[in-house]
């Protein structure tokens, strides 16, 4: 896989947004001395736009929000650091895209100018098996990651977010991704050893790179979840292990959510950490996972050395005794479609209003955040559902992912869309909640960043002047003020 996947038909090729900012012929020219660059009309369509479920409905309205007027693809770093160097000359934004596998709008070029495609940027650069490490180009899609690590080093990074099979290893970096095994090994935060950064004036600086450093701030995770607005990410190292030798599943239902929850808590706190433990609401359960719309379902997988894997289930066993063992073939079922975005597609089509929210929250609070957001979700104008799962956890808390739909008039979707995301974003922050877990800021959420962050966001912001004073990287996200003006949306 060596490019991006379409989210869903595009029936025209117009920007949504207008304003984009005039990009000179001569910084055309220039970048394409560079690299290899692109100005057909369906490639800058295409880069304008990612797997943000509203602009799966733009669309199918022939639109995609904003459109750039060039896309170059480099294929080294040195060619990155140049294209960099030119916009920052020419006072041109320039955003970052990998996979565009994000659904928070993080890859859109709010203001048009320049797309930096990542995807040329691939391949493994070397694996160091004694020390358990990987250094891995930035633009590498998943599935060609693990397929050499396995065949050929026997070894694996365990990162598998829902979307593999669509997203690059930067864009897992930037927007500080999550994957289904994450109980076990970690986010992508706890994976990443070193980055090579491109900064906005052409500068190459390489971070961490040893265990366990103590000079002075971690400049690795500065960088992690920046989404592009601090500099291009170009190569990552990461940690991996030896591919798992055993494997055991179970699952188990509850009469309610709280004693799934507390069952999940219970777990870690005991120190088992589960490569899976993914709690569904009776909603949830109800589609897909077995259950009759009265239980919650939990599914437990965990791999690894056989001796661990058994005293981990052992407690996995022992603290589910409030509930009622389930068949482990509810297990399978989930890995055979876990990655299936379909029905999203399909619902878009019919009109329906669909997204998620994945949020954390401390186990203390967890409750209270549930039943919070999806209160306010449904007291939306034209919400019909809002159920919930429990997909990662860990020692002080765990996220909760929501997923919500509305059936509004065709003239109303937009802004319904809005309503959805206002009550349940801020039901979530008010009660004790995160911005969010691994979807990243990007544009949708935006307009939280500064209440969620408070007088921190201020450091944010002093930081992005400090590294990109011209603005020009990825403006309109994160919250961030910009040279050119606001964010086009909402």
């Amino acid at each position: 896989m060596t490019a991006p996947t379409p989210p869903i038909e595009l029936t025209g090729l117009d920007a949504r947004w207008p304003g984009a900012v005039e990009v000179p012929s001569t910084l055309v020219h220039e970048l394409a001395t560079i690299c290899t660059t692109t100005v057909d009309e369906r490639d800058l369509a295409e880069a304008g736009r990612d797997w943000w479920p509203l602009a799966l409905h733009w669309a199918l309205a022939g639109e995609v929000p904003a459109r750039p007027a060039i896309v170059a693809r480099p294929t080294t770093t040195p060619e990155v650091a140049a294209v960099v160097t030119a916009c920052q000359r020419a006072g041109v934004p320039l955003t970052a895209a990998g996979g565009r596998s994000g659904v928070c709008g993080a890859s859109v070029p709010a203001h048009g100018g320049v797309v930096l495609d990542t995807t040329g940027l691939s391949g493994i650069v070397d694996v160091d098996t004694t020390s358990g490490l990987v250094t891995v180009r930035a633009g590498t899609f998943g599935p060609p990651l693990e397929d050499e690590l396995q065949a050929v080093h026997g070894v694996s990074v365990g990162h598998l977010p829902q979307s593999f099979e669509l997203a690059t290893v930067g864009g897992w970096v930037a927007c500080r991704g999550a994957g289904q095994y994450s109980t076990r090994y970690g986010k992508i935060e706890d994976l990443v050893v070193g980055l090579e950064v491109v900064l906005a004036d052409g500068t190459v600086v390489r971070t961490g790179g040893a265990p366990a450093a103590a000079a002075g701030p971690d400049l690795t995770q500065l960088f992690l979840g920046s989404e592009g607005t601090l500099g291009v990410i170009t190569e990552v190292q990461l940690r991996t292990h030896p591919v798992a030798p055993a494997e055991r599943r179970a699952a188990y239902t509850f009469a309610v959510l709280t004693d799934g929850i507390e069952a999940c808590r219970t777990i870690l706190h005991r120190g088992a950490t589960p490569a899976v433990l993914r709690l569904y609401d009776a909603q949830e359960s109800a589609r897909g996972r077995g259950g009759d719309g009265t239980r919650c379902t939990l599914l437990v997988l965990d791999e690894g050395d056989a001796a661990i894997v058994d005293a981990t289930m052992a407690v996995v066993a022992d603290s589910c005794s409030a509930g009622e063992p389930a068949s482990d073939q509810l297990v399978a079922d989930w890995f055979a479609h876990r990655n299936d975005t379909s029905a999203l597609q399909a619902l878009t089509r019919k009109g329906l209003v669909v997204d998620t929210m994945e949020i954390a929250a401390p186990w203390s609070r967890l409750d209270a955040v549930v039943d919070a957001t999806q209160a306010a979700v449904l007291a939306a104008p034209h919400a019909r559902v809002a159920s919930c799962h429990v997909s990662h956890s860990y020692p002080d808390g765990a996220c909760v992912y929501f997923t919500f739909a509305a059936n509004p008039p065709p003239d109303e979707v937009e802004c319904t869309y809005i309503a959805l995301w206002d009550a349940g974003q801020r039901a979530v922050l008010a009660n004790g909640g995160n911005l969010s877990h691994h979807h990243g800021i990007g544009l949708n959420r935006a307009r939280f960043a500064a209440e969620a962050l408070g007088a921190a966001h201020g450091v944010l912001v002093v930081l992005k002047r400090a590294l990109d004073p011209a603005g020009i990287l990825n403006p309109g996200k994160l919250g961030l003020p910009s040279p050119f003006g606001p964010p086009p949306w909402p």
